[in-house]
């Protein structure tokens, strides 16, 4: 423990005797022109972190309804059985033909989300390693083939928000009340930028934690300020000297409004930082219960805020679906608040035809897809861009990039436009 305080407290320290003066006669100079060229991206969600929802089959093929996430993959089932399911995963999910038709519909990002237990399992985690290679390669696909990456840390010891997308289910998150694991996800932080110290022409963006529960009150939020500022020194001094990197920090705004980070690491003294959003309509009884105009009218409705605040703004993580009817996606074992079935919800309507297989979408639907995907975007690149959740799910296609190319509502090129004047 000793040489990680050490470590992280000398990162603190370049930080405050080098940013200032440092930053502001050498701004960074990142591989992807951050703020003039729009981010279009898409990300691979549920190949290096699992997630029930984005692929049923792997959780329902183990017979045990007690496996939920990624923590109970490994806990609950013998585990050569659990390490084969996922290793015929990795290698199956996303391949180097993903990063191909990626950058041939194009796109110009992928982000990658990878959990903290790819780099480090400690005592009594059932986690199951072996992600690393996977997400090496696809930085090389992603070389080959003209993309840029962002890597994603996606879950932390203790878990930052409690979702299944975290690696561990719980009712509340214990990342932010332990030092151990604050200091855990510092030490794996700097391990993912020391990795790819050499690739930052390719891995132009780190994001040192996805969605920390800010909702969850001040003292989530206050762990996470301090995390910030000490993932800034991991990210932009990795090298333990004065040098900077021209790696970008994408910061997530914690489910706070954009206007509670204003000023926060922002230029001349800060170089390099961006913040991330993540822009969905389906998580509240009220969000599920608008109508289609409704939705598009809220999506446009960001524009104001995404154009005027002081750090590049990345909405994340967005989708052109408008309910929550995916299944599992509140949840392995929970039901949807569209259609009722999940505890405490007033039923909107039925979800047949809302969601699985696009052969079941109506034409209607695909022009309401397609009109609320041009609304978002068109809207998020009043900001520096947007990146989709997510390129492919099993048995949601009003969620799948793949999935909205083929069935015509996200067009082959994303600056075509039915419906240019949508926000107006």
């Amino acid at each position: 423990m000793v040489s990680l305080k050490a470590a992280l407290s000398s990162a603190s320290i370049l930080v405050a005797l080098f940013a200032p003066a440092a930053l502001a006669d050498n701004p960074i100079n990142p591989s992807f022109p951050y703020g003039s060229t729009k981010v279009r991206g898409v990300n691979l969600g549920g190949w290096l972190v699992l997630e029930p929802w984005i692929t049923p089959s792997l959780f329902e093929n183990t017979g045990n309804t007690a496996i939920v996430d990624e923590w109970t993959f490994g806990q609950d089932q013998n585990r050569q059985t659990a390490l084969s399911a996922l290793q015929n995963h990795w290698s199956t999910w996303i391949t180097e033909q993903d990063f191909i038709d990626i950058a041939a519909a194009g796109l110009n990002h992928v982000r990658i989300p990878i959990g903290y237990w790819a780099f480090d399992v400690g005592p009594g985690e059932p986690y199951i390693s072996g992600q690393l290679p996977y997400l090496q390669k696809a930085v090389g696909w992603a070389r080959n083939h003209g993309l840029k990456v962002i890597v994603d840390l996606h879950g932390a010891p203790g878990s930052q928000n409690g979702f299944d997308n975290s690696g561990h289910r719980i009712s509340f998150p214990q990342w932010h009340s332990n030092s151990t694991n604050i200091a855990r996800t510092n030490a794996v932080l700097k391990t993912i930028t020391s990795l790819f110290i050499n690739d930052q022409d390719v891995v132009s963006v780190i994001a040192p934690l996805n969605e920390p529960a800010g909702f969850d009150g001040s003292d989530v939020l206050s762990a996470v300020r301090q995390y910030w500022y000490d993932s800034y020194g991991n990210i932009r001094f990795p090298y333990g000297t004065s040098q900077q990197s021209n790696t970008v920090v994408l910061l997530h705004d914690a489910f706070q409004p954009l206007s509670y980070w204003n000023g926060f690491q922002t230029a001349p003294n800060w170089q390099g930082v961006a913040m991330d959003t993540h822009i969905y309509q389906m998580f509240s009884q009220d969000e599920v219960s608008r109508s289609n105009q409704q939705h598009i009218d809220a999506a446009c409705a960001y524009g104001s805020s995404l154009s005027s605040f002081d750090l590049w703004t990345i909405v994340g993580e967005w989708t052109p679906a408008a309910t929550d009817c995916a299944t599992y996606l509140n949840g392995r074992g929970v039901g949807a608040r569209y259609d009722g079935s999940y505890p405490g919800s007033s039923r909107v309507g039925s979800c047949t035809g809302l969601t699985g297989s696009r052969s079941s979408f109506s034409s209607s639907y695909k022009t309401f897809l397609r009109q609320y995907w041009e609304a978002q975007t068109i809207t998020y690149e009043k900001g520096a861009g947007w990146i989709q959740w997510t390129w492919k799910a099993e048995r949601a296609d009003d969620w799948s990039y793949q999935a909205g190319l083929a069935g015509g509502w996200i067009p082959q090129n994303p600056t075509q436009r039915q419906y240019p004047n949508i926000c107006n």
